[in-house]
Parts: C-alpha cells; sequence; structure tokens
C-alpha cells in the first residue's frame, strides 16, 4: 500500500487508484489464506442513486476493503474521525477521499457536522460509509449502535442501505488499534440487505438495523468453523 500513500501525498489518490489499492489489499488478504464473503450485492446495484450505507464496525480491515466493493457501483466516502486522517501513512489516502470527519468528543457538533457536510457529499452524487458505534468492536454492543446514519438518510431524502460485517480476522490491537494478530482462518463477512427509504419516525428502522446486523453476526458465528 506504500505507493497508495505516496500517491496521495503528491495529490494524485484518485477514485481509481483508491479502489485499485483496496482490490490489492483484499487480494492480499485471500493470499494470506482469509475468506472473503460478499452477500446482498444486488441490494447494493439497485439502489442506482447516492446513498447511506449503515454498518457495524469490527477492524480497520472494513476500511481497506469496502471501496472494492463499493466504488465499482458508485461513488463513495466515510464518515470517520479525526485521529484517522491524521495516521502518518494511510491518513493521506483518506484526506484524498474528502470524507466527513468528526471529533467523537461533542456528539452534538458530530451531529451537525455529517448532516451538513453529509448532505453535500449526498447531493454531489457521493455514497457515504457510516459506522455508527463509538469504535471498533468484536462483540456488537446495541447501546453503542446510534441513529445518524438515519438521521442522515432522512435529511438528505436517500435510501439508506444497511451492511451487517464480520471482520475480526484482523482484530484490534491491545495497544495500537490497528496493530494486531491476523487471522486467516476467521472468515471475513459483508453483507447488504434491502434498502430503506427513512420517513416518519426512524426508531422502527433503527430496530431493524440493530436486528439485522445482530441476526448475520450470530449466524455467522454459529456457522463458521473457527469463530
Amino acid at each position: 500500500m506504500r505507493w497508495l500513500c505516496v500517491m496521495a501525498r503528491k495529490g494524485k489518490c484518485d477514485d481509481v487508484c483508491w479502489a485499485h489499492g483496496s482490490r490489492w489489499f483484499a487480494d492480499l488478504v485471500e493470499e494470506m489464506g482469509a475468506q472473503i464473503i460478499v452477500e446482498g450485492l444486488e441490494h447494493l446495484r439497485s439502489v442506482q442513486k447516492p446513498c447511506v450505507i449503515v454498518a457495524n464496525h469490527m477492524s480497520t480491515l472494513e476500511t481497506f476493503v469496502l471501496p472494492a466493493i463499493v466504488r465499482p457501483v458508485t461513488p463513495v466516502t466515510f464518515v470517520v474521525k479525526k485521529s484517522l486522517v491524521s495516521l502518518p501513512f494511510f491518513g493521506a489516502v483518506m484526506r484524498s477521499r474528502n470524507p466527513v470527519v468528526v471529533g467523537r468528543t461533542n456528539p452534538r457538533e458530530d451531529l451537525t457536522h455529517v448532516l451538513t457536510e453529509g448532505v453535500q457529499r449526498l447531493k454531489d452524487g457521493i455514497s457515504l460509509i457510516i459506522f455508527p458505534q463509538s469504535s471498533r468492536m468484536a462483540d456488537f454492543d446495541p447501546k453503542q449502535f446510534n441513529s445518524i446514519g438515519e438521521k442522515l438518510a432522512k435529511k438528505a431524502c436517500v435510501p439508506l442501505l444497511p451492511l451487517a460485517l464480520k471482520t475480526d480476522a484482523w482484530a484490534a490491537g491491545s495497544v495500537i488499534k490497528e496493530i494486531a494478530q491476523f487471522r486467516p482462518e476467521r472468515p471475513i463477512h459483508f453483507r447488504f440487505a434491502e434498502a430503506m427509504m427513512v420517513t416518519g419516525n426512524s426508531k422502527a428502522i433503527h430496530e431493524s438495523l440493530i436486528t439485522f446486523i445482530m441476526n448475520s453476526l450470530s449466524e455467522w458465528k454459529k456457522n463458521d468453523t473457527h469463530c
């Protein structure tokens, strides 16, 4: 990935470079013995307009792999915390993608910023990937899964696309989250559900998102040999 970081520092990391780097990383993960399983791509392809992709957040791996999955279908960027765009190497790549950056210290300010900047990205034809959890978590905690994705989709009048993922093959490190043991025996899962419009009271949609993620994680834990 060094070449991608160099391109980003030179201001030459465009969508093509980003998607190619992501595809290269996904191929490397599979060469190391891990299996990447993607389900529900038909739901992503059927949206046919900018959307808000809302997912649980388990490790750094999804940030690296998702562009290879999503970018061939729609221009996309992330809602990310400030520390990610400040990383010594990959930070330059993330900054080049014009993400929506939040501080994660003032929830009210973050919400206002995401709604303002997020709506603009969507108007510009760029889909957004949001991880509503406060941080990466190996075990999904519904209490940490906020409704910022539904609020943005509703304000922008765009579809919300649920995404459940299991990426604990690359677990968070105990000291530095990006540095940890890679476990290729653990299958890597991405599952998209059918897109939905957020109208009226979004509580039911929020509950359906949580149920979708929890059911997917439970199924994978049960069926995968190494969990």
